[in-house]
């Protein structure tokens, strides 16, 4: 990469933080309804909660859903102040961990494990109920999709600037 220039890392830089701000904002607002939806979905599947179990744990996947927006919100933004080749995740491995606070409030509610595949029980074994956000998009905002291409393309922008600036 010839001709590479300070503004170059710092319009990379720039992207990189709008869209970081902009991945915050999407998963602080949607991760609560994903949340209550992945209850409510569960719970009607399974359809032999009692009503009182039922209630109860509609009732907790909102508190579930904040916690869960609350833990995540602060991880990504952790992730988001640390220099980009510092970062040792990704926002959507962050985001992945979403499913523990709803698998709380079902288990609670004695909602039995559901049959996953053999990859899914490798890659998240605690995931008992098939939560895992498979994409950003997932938490209910097709934007947040492109917004996590979006923030890997800006990421490895700021790195190739910096690269290429020191080997020139």
């Amino acid at each position: 990469m010839t001709g590479t220039t300070p503004d170059d890392e710092a319009r990379a830089s720039a992207r990189l933080a709008e869209t970081g701000s902009a991945i915050v904002a999407g998963v602080e607002a949607q991760t609560p309804k994903w949340a209550h939806d992945q209850v409510e979905r569960l719970l009607d599947a399974w359809g032999r909660a009692p009503a009182d179990a039922r209630a109860r744990a509609e009732a907790e996947s909102a508190t579930a859903g904040e916690a869960a927006a609350g833990r995540i919100v602060a991880e990504l933004r952790a992730l988001f102040a640390l220099d980009p080749e510092k970062q040792g995740a990704t926002p959507l491995e962050i985001v992945r961990t979403a499913y523990r606070e709803p698998t709380v409030v079902l288990e609670a509610a004695g909602v039995p494990p559901v049959l996953r595949d053999e990859f899914d029980e490798r890659a998240w074994p605690d995931d008992v109920y098939g939560l895992v956000p498979r994409t950003l998009g997932d938490l209910g905002d097709p934007d947040l999709g492109p917004l996590h291409l979006a923030w890997g393309m800006a990421k490895a922008a700021v790195i190739r600037a910096r690269r290429a600036r020191t080997e020139q």
